[in-house]
């Protein structure tokens, strides 16, 4: 049967005792805010909203699933955007130009949105000064030590009008119904049964409107949080628990910096605040596709 090799495998094995390792701890995910001005000036570049040292990985990452990138092209310029992922999500933060993919060529302007599977490489095309933002699941993907083989949905394009009418159907549904939020989940046919934009990720466009709180919520789930537009006085707030009357206590304060990133950790309560005069909006992508896949995503609401 050739040589055996148990004694060999055996220096490797571990064992620890049940209730010292039923619940490990492992580096939390921190609330960490990237300004745009990352993007508005300098070079034509990908900037990496990187996490790495705070996660403890070996790879770029801004939670422990998905990395985001903002990519800022000067007008006239091009960048190539590579990724060892099966999904991806890019939201236009301004500008206009065009993609070109192995699927075909996308044209983009502001407030525009688009997925994609299997990244071959894609080349972004600025006809003036742009910003995307720009998230995939490359770092879960190096986690488990593969690569993507087949595509697993069709690459998706929302334009900014269809958002906008979809949230004014939305803003209607909501004042009849009385409801709290309004937002639109992006959808794929490939990931209808999870409700998801990919079947890794969750994206939300997600309205505030002007003297309004939503209410807390929580969810296993790591939001990556762009807030697309915002006056002053608009913000999240953080926190572990709740008081009997539904709030946080002792809440973190995100401020909303136009085409700007937070990351709102796992399982913690946050609510969003705009006491300004405008509407408000914010993009989240999460890796919620995975977690609802899982059956673990556990999305609750504060009463």
């Amino acid at each position: 049967m050739g040589n055996v090799i148990n004694q060999t495998w055996q220096k490797t094995a571990l064992s620890w005792e049940y209730h010292k390792a039923a619940n490990p701890r492992l580096a939390e995910v921190p609330i960490r805010a990237f300004p745009a001005r990352l993007h508005e000036t300098g070079e034509t570049r990908i900037i990496a909203l990187d996490l790495a040292p705070e996660l403890g990985t070996k790879y770029p990452a801004t939670t422990p699933n998905l990395l985001a990138n903002y990519i800022r092209i000067k007008p006239g310029e091009k960048i190539q955007a590579i990724a060892a992922s099966s999904s991806e999500v890019f939201y236009v933060m301004r500008g206009a130009g065009r993609t070109e993919t192995e699927y075909g060529v996308l044209e983009w302007k502001k407030g525009d949105s688009f997925t994609l599977p299997m990244n071959a490489g894609v080349t972004h095309y600025a006809d003036e000064d742009s910003a995307l933002y720009w998230v995939h699941d490359a770092p879960m993907l190096a986690y488990l030590g593969v690569r993507p083989t087949a595509p697993r949905f069709e690459p998706a394009f929302y334009a900014g009008e269809y958002l906008n009418g979809e949230i004014e159907r939305i803003r209607e549904e909501g004042i009849r119904r009385n409801l709290n939020r309004n937002g639109v989940i992006l959808g794929n046919p490939e990931s209808e049964a999870t409700r998801t934009a990919t079947h890794t990720m969750w994206s939300l466009y997600n309205l505030v409107p002007p003297h309004s709180s939503q209410k807390p919520h929580r969810h296993n789930s790591i939001a990556l949080d762009l807030a697309v537009s915002a006056k002053e006085n608009t913000y999240t707030l953080i926190g572990k628990s709740l008081d009997n009357d539904g709030n946080i206590i002792n809440p973190v304060k995100v401020m909303w910096q136009p085409n700007s990133v937070f990351v709102t950790p796992p399982s913690l309560w946050h609510s969003h605040h705009n006491e300004s005069d405008a509407d408000a909006f914010v993009f989240p992508v999460q890796d919620a596709g995975m977690q609802i896949y899982m059956r673990t995503l556990d999305i609750q609401f504060a009463k």
